[in-house]
């Protein structure tokens, strides 16, 4: 298998070095992000398998950087750290909004599906959460926005500094599990493993799957980005790299056995937790992988973030490239994906 290492993003952002700077004689590097969590499987297979270094080829050394959420991969990508990455929602709108359009571009989907708000015994309804403390994976990210939207909806007032009628403190998904377990939080809005776990090992119980929050279940989780300037400078590499997400979302929904596996192994070595199969199992049927970006989500999550306060108004006009996905899916003899 080959793996990456969990970033320490100090020492990452001071390593950076330029789009297209080569790592090993004149190959160009490609350094790509993605997180130790079960929603991000086809992105753990496609390293783990060497699918997608495979479809890459000789002349691109694939450099992975496991993250924990998604403003780490902004600050990267500003930073010129990183060239693509697996990311959620939320802050792939951050990144686009806050540069003027300018830094990412959305090129594919990865997954649908598979976030929760997971509650202690005790709490059956909504209205029994005020003055509770609940956690999300970090401040701004896709499930923070999630939580603080639906709380919202219900009547609830929350602010940035974790106060208001609902207290949400952002904290790494592996804490928030043991802050859990520990009885020091009432629950969490959490993407999977992380729901799974609460469940099995905290005792927990999900309030809210965020699949009933959306049209036909469908919202999107994960999905691919990529720095516009590499984009631009190497098309023809983006293309390679959205054909090996293309056959890593094909392996994973074709071998989803042998896809666990792969997870259970890499989630345990970057993160250190140990996920029983039974538990990757039970996660993988609350998602769905799929090269659809489900566009029309997207523009809803991020009414949620300017009604928030954590989003300034932005025009979402341009953050989608579909056209290297469009190229290799018709190539391939599969749907082409409409361009929102």
């Amino acid at each position: 298998m080959r793996r990456a290492s969990l970033a320490v993003i100090g020492i990452f952002l001071l390593a950076s070095c330029s789009v297209g700077e080569g790592a090993e004689g004149d190959s160009l590097t490609l350094r790509l992000g993605y997180f130790p969590n079960v929603t991000h499987a086809p992105a753990i297979v496609g390293i783990e398998n060497g699918i997608l270094a495979d479809a890459l080829g000789s002349d691109v050394v694939l450099e992975p950087h496991a993250f924990n959420a998604g403003p780490e991969v902004v600050e990267a990508i500003f930073n010129g750290a990183l060239d693509a990455s697996y990311i959620g929602p939320n802050p792939a709108i951050n990144a686009f909004a806050q540069s003027n359009g300018e830094a990412i571009r959305i090129v594919a989907g990865t997954t649908s599906g598979g976030a929760a708000l997971v509650v202690r015994d005790g709490i059956s309804s909504p209205d029994q959460l005020a003055g509770t403390t609940l956690a999300t994976p970090q401040l701004g990210n896709t499930q923070d926005v999630a939580l603080r939207a639906w709380l919202l909806e219900q009547g609830y007032e929350t602010d940035l500094e974790g106060g208001g009628d609902v207290s949400i403190t952002p904290q790494a998904n592996a804490d928030a599990l043991n802050a859990f377990v520990a009885g020091e939080i009432d629950g969490a809005w959490v993407p999977e493993p992380w729901w799974t776990r609460m469940v099995e090992e905290g005792g927990g119980h999900v309030l809210v799957n965020e699949a009933d929050l959306w049209p036909d279940g469908r919202f999107v989780t994960t999905h691919l980005i990529v720095a516009t300037e590499f984009l631009e400078a190497h098309p023809d590499v983006v293309k390679r790299l959205i054909e090996g997400h293309v056959a890593a979302i094909d392996f994973t929904n074709e071998n989803p056995e042998a896809a666990q596996e792969v997870v259970i192994a890499a989630i345990e070595e970057l993160s250190g937790s140990q996920l029983s199969p039974d538990t990757v199992a039970t996660a993988w049927e609350n998602l769905e992988f799929t090269v659809d970006p489900i566009a029309a989500s997207l523009e809803t999550s991020a009414q949620h973030a300017i009604e928030l306060g954590l989003l300034d108004s932005v025009d979402l006009d341009g953050i989608y490239d579909l056209t290297p996905l469009n190229e290799v899916l018709s190539e391939a003899g599969q749907e082409e994906i409409p361009t929102p």
